[in-house]
C-alpha cells in the first residue's frame, strides 16, 4: 500500500542532513539503516551503505531511482537455486 498524496513521501530528516554536510563528487559512503526512506532528487550521486540486516549493500543513487524505496536496491534475502535431482545432475557434470 502506498503512501497518502497528502502526507507526501517518506524522507528520513536524518539522512537529509547528511547528505547536506556532504559533496557527491566524494566517493564517502553514507550509512543507513532507513530502508523505508523514498528516494529524493537531492540523493542523486551520491553512494549509500543500506543495511540489509547483516551488512551494508552500496547503492550509488541515480536520476532512474528517484521515487523508489532505498530498500527496493538491497536485497535482504540470498537466492540459493531451484533444485530438485535434474539441477544436481547438471551441477555434478559442471563439475
Amino acid at each position: 500500500m502506498s503512501r497518502s498524496l497528502k502526507k507526501g513521501p517518506y524522507i528520513s530528516e536524518k539522512l537529509l542532513r547528511k547528505i547536506k554536510g556532504l559533496n557527491p563528487d566524494t566517493r564517502d559512503i553514507i550509512k543507513t539503516w532507513c530502508r523505508s526512506c523514498t528516494i529524493s532528487p537531492e540523493m542523486v550521486g551520491f553512494v549509500f551503505g543500506v543495511h540489509n540486516g547483516k551488512e551494508f549493500i552500496s547503492v550509488r543513487v541515480t536520476e532512474d531511482m528517484v521515487g523508489h524505496k532505498l530498500g527496493e536496491f538491497s536485497p535482504t534475502t540470498k537466492f540459493g537455486k531451484h533444485g530438485g535431482k535434474m539441477q544436481k545432475e547438471v551441477d555434478k557434470k559442471a563439475k
